[in-house]
């Protein structure tokens, strides 16, 4: 089963952040194999991370909860929040496998919150190359459609919101994104 896990930074708390990087790398590195995507997310404009995305493939939500809540940042007060939500990768790769490479452009976090009926169930948009990893955010139970996760490489925030039909959804966040870990 796979899960998006979005931890949102709590205002100051860059600092704590930092002096537990490596702990929280060493935490990921129990992972690696069931990492999909990881990395985090800045504050608009800035080197300031406010975030950190986890894509990740374990056996329930159990162990997605253990997985979030269990993370060193979290343990210590680093997070503010948790978006924890089942995700269904239909891109079928890692983000390790993404022909555009770890380098090169601007790279964005697009979280579309749903409204009204499910969009991007059965299918990531065509003709996308820009496409780092791209799903639909679903309840635990994987039944009821909640929104859509992409990362996309794009020349700007306007135009990584345009992976996105707008009008499937409540809301659209855009955040700086980057490829995170240690490969």
């Amino acid at each position: 089963m796979e899960f998006f896990c979005y931890h949102r930074d709590r205002p100051g708390s860059t600092a704590l952040r930092m002096e537990l990087l490596e702990r929280h790398w060493s935490y990921m590195d129990q992972y690696e194999k069931e990492l999909i995507a990881r990395g985090p997310t800045f504050a608009p404009g800035g080197d300031a991370p406010s975030g950190s995305v986890h894509i990740v493939d374990l056996p329930d939500p159990a162990a997605a909860r253990a997985f979030a809540f269990d993370e060193p940042g979290y343990q210590a007060g680093v997070y503010r929040d948790v978006l924890l939500l089942r995700w269904r990768d239909m891109l079928g790769r890692t983000m390790w496998d993404f022909p555009g490479g770890r380098t090169g452009g601007n790279r964005y976090l697009v979280l579309g919150l749903g409204a009204g009926g499910a969009a991007d169930l059965t299918a990531a948009p065509g003709g996308r190359d820009d496409l780092i990893a791209y799903g639909p955010l679903l309840s635990d139970d994987a039944t009821t459609w909640l929104g859509t996760a992409a990362l996309v490489r794009a020349p700007d925030a306007d135009a990584a919101r345009g992976v996105l039909a707008v009008e499937r959804y409540a809301d659209i966040e855009i955040h700086p994104w980057e490829f995170g870990g240690r490969r």
